[in-house]
């Protein structure tokens, strides 16, 4: 897997974006959280990963075998209510829509040069391990899709 396209997160970035005027919005039978609450944290983890791979050291970078990672990235899969997000993904709860909308221009503005990275720079995955680079741009496609299903589900 070795993705380079600056757009890889333009058509997620869209539909998030399309979603804000439902951030209110909330359905106990597919989520505890709100659309917002969805929104949010898909950007908090754009901009997180984003903020890892640019201060890791390539050079540190350790590739390791994992079949979860492997499933997950190649099925575009993350099962749902399995795993809780690391607090610093979480949005704070008193978040407002224009604490989306802010985090929105700065994931707008972070995503094309997410291809600019050195191959091995690296964000440490709880659960998949050191994602290099392209691994970690997959992972951001695979994990905006997965809460863009809940926000559905939701509406």
């Amino acid at each position: 897997m070795n993705i380079k396209d600056p757009d890889f997160l333009d058509k997620y970035i869209v539909e998030i974006e399309s979603y804000i005027d439902n951030a209110d919005v909330v359905n106990t039978d597919v989520s505890q959280a709100s659309i917002g609450w969805h929104l949010h944290h898909t950007l908090l983890t754009i901009d997180r990963i984003y903020t890892a791979l640019e201060s890791s050291n390539p050079s540190e970078f350790k590739s390791r075998m994992n079949a979860a990672r492997t499933l997950s990235l190649t099925g575009n899969f993350i099962p749902r209510g399995r795993a809780q997000s690391p607090a610093s993904v979480r949005p704070p709860e008193d978040f407002t829509t224009d604490d989306i909308n802010d985090l929105l221009i700065k994931v707008k503005e972070l995503a094309p040069k997410f291809a600019d990275f050195d191959k091995k720079v690296f964000f440490d995955h709880p659960y998949f391990g050191h994602l290099n680079r392209s691994h970690s741009m997959r992972f951001l496609q695979v994990h905006s899709n997965h809460h863009l299903k809940i926000v559905q589900d939701i509406l």
